[in-house]
């Protein structure tokens, strides 16, 4: 039988409430975990990225004896004691120095994870400029033709992307724009393996254009951050559809016989019945008309003299109809 947990008192209750599964999700927070061994290097990268995300993020100062890759117990443990969906763990060692794992949980179960690499890096104190406000979601710009042909660097623009969301906004405010993050993906090494992903982070600065909408310009904020692609681990077909299910209010009805173009024109189609041409009304003229046969129709091969000037007679009216539709 399932263990169900029943709260003692209405604070536990409403926790419990908020907690669960809800059809508008809230905002994702991340928890970011210092591994046994760590090095300055992997530090900084983790001190940084949790000043970006920081009014959604759990910080550990704490060492902890966790490697995600060998045993997910504990980092489930410590998503589910925390009710966080995104994870990043900073480890060192000596077949991998400067090792950063980035990874997402659904239900709080891995779902899939990523592992970096850090080769270089500029921290946002060594840049010494001014810093975003706590909470603004970042323009993601990625650059680079292999983020849609290789397919462990989609996986990661698809975390990156959910790690950075925030909340889900349906205008965008120029005025609440304060810093990019570009992601480029660098050439293919000569051994077939994915190149270096360089990581920038940038303030935008509007100046006075003499119009409407500012002159935009971008200053270099840091964190600056070279990363080289290591490990992954992808998440199973069947967890992976439980993980993207749409709920049921969230839907979008399907109108028959409508579609939309790449445009987002919309385009119908019209069913009629069967057309019977001859019931259809037109325009009444006599030249028009079907000829009655009449009883001296015969065998006669030549034809009468009055049936060749009736058959004149008709050609002059057809004319003569045809001359006034022209008009």
């Amino acid at each position: 039988m399932l263990r169900v947990t029943k709260p003692r008192n209405a604070r536990s209750k409403r926790a419990m409430k908020e907690r669960e599964a809800k059809v508008v999700e809230n905002p994702k927070t991340a928890i970011f975990i210092r591994g046994s061994q760590t090095s300055q290097a992997v530090l900084d990268a983790m001190r940084d990225l949790y000043s970006l995300k920081r009014a959604n993020a759990v910080n550990f100062n704490k060492k902890n004896a966790i490697h995600p890759f060998d045993d997910e117990t504990t980092l489930e443990f410590f998503s589910r004691k925390n009710d966080t969906s995104l994870f990043a763990v900073a480890l060192h060692s000596k077949k991998r120095p400067n090792n950063l794992i980035l990874g997402r949980t659904f239900d709080h179960q891995v779902l899939d994870m990523i592992e970096l690499g850090i080769e270089k890096i500029k921290t946002i104190k060594e840049f010494g400029t001014r810093t975003c406000g706590v909470g603004i979601k970042p323009l993601m710009i990625f650059n680079g033709e292999a983020f849609g042909q290789n397919e462990d660097l989609e996986k990661l623009k698809n975390v990156l992307l959910d790690f950075f969301h925030g909340e889900t906004s349906e205008k965008i405010s120029l005025e609440g724009l304060e810093y990019v993050i570009s992601v480029t993906a660098g050439p293919q090494e000569a051994n077939g393996n994915v190149g270096k992903i360089y990581f920038r982070t940038y303030l935008v600065n509007k100046k006075k254009s003499g119009v409407r909408q500012p002159r935009i310009e971008l200053e270099e904020m840091g964190p600056s951050i070279d990363f080289a692609l290591r490990r992954t681990r992808h998440a199973s077909d069947e967890m992976w559809k439980q993980a993207t299910r749409v709920p049921k209010e969230l839907r979008v009805k399907k109108v028959k016989n409508i579609s939309y173009d790449g445009m987002g024109d919309k385009m119908g189609r019209i069913h009629l019945g069967r057309q019977d041409l001859d019931k259809i009304q037109t325009r009444k003229v006599k030249a028009l008309k079907n000829k009655r046969p009449s009883e001296d129709d015969g065998d006669d091969q030549f034809g009468s003299a009055s049936q060749g000037s009736s058959k004149a007679a008709n050609r002059k009216k057809l004319k003569e109809a045809i001359t006034i539709d022209n008009v």
